[in-house]
């Protein structure tokens, strides 16, 4: 009678270089399975360890969840942060080019790791109340520097001045998840050089008073 082959494991790593592994694993279960899919079993499969190298690591499936969200989210406000300037951006620089830039930065952020932002932006069903809440926070903290970031702008490329920083704000935020939801599921017909070629004729279009 043949032996039953010993299931592979992956080797061993040190616990940083396991975690953000784990890590990983999760969010791919998520992106195929959604988080009914989710358990330490299916993560320990999935990364080739034991059950109990994950319980070591992140105690329960809550705390796993949690420390996704944390490294996602972590990541996704670095990038914004990046790309958005969080206080007037220096005296000369062209407000249309500010704001094409940052749209630019945003799309190739979300170009460079889909499968993260579609956690934010492609809630699967599933997703706990407390992530929900988490992303709307995250949202408004940056509608509201965009916000501020239209109104320099309106004053430094003088107008449209009838045109209401609070409104705009609402509309490019909403524009530009929409844009990165559609670089998420058709990468090929919606490239981020496409949106950002869209950004500057929008910005051309705008009068000046």
């Amino acid at each position: 009678m043949a032996a039953t082959p010993r299931r592979r494991y992956a080797p061993r790593l040190p616990p940083e270089e396991r975690r953000e592994q784990l890590l990983d694993a999760t969010l791919e279960i998520i992106g195929e399975s959604g988080y009914g899919g989710v358990s330490m079993e299916a993560i320990a499969r999935t990364a080739g360890v034991t059950k109990p190298v994950v319980y070591d690591l992140f105690g329960n499936l809550g705390g796993l969840l949690r420390a996704l969200f944390d490294r996602e989210e972590e990541t996704a406000l670095a990038a914004l942060t990046e790309a958005i300037p969080f206080s007037a951006p220096e005296e000369g620089r062209n407000p249309d080019e500010v704001l094409v830039a940052a749209a630019s930065a945003f799309f190739a952020a979300v170009q460079a790791r889909p499968a993260a932002w579609r956690l934010i932006l492609l809630p699967v069903d599933g997703t706990p109340d407390a992530v929900r809440e988490r992303v709307e926070h995250g949202r408004e903290l940056i509608r509201r520097q965009v916000e501020d970031l239209v109104g320099w702008g309106l004053e430094a490329r003088g107008g449209p001045s009838d045109l209401e920083p609070e409104l705009a704000s609402h509309a490019l935020v909403a524009l530009a998840e929409q844009a990165a939801r559609m670089l998420i599921l058709e990468p090929e017909h919606f490239p981020a050089e496409r949106y950002t070629r869209f950004v500057e004729v929008l910005m051309r279009s705008l009068k000046r008073d």
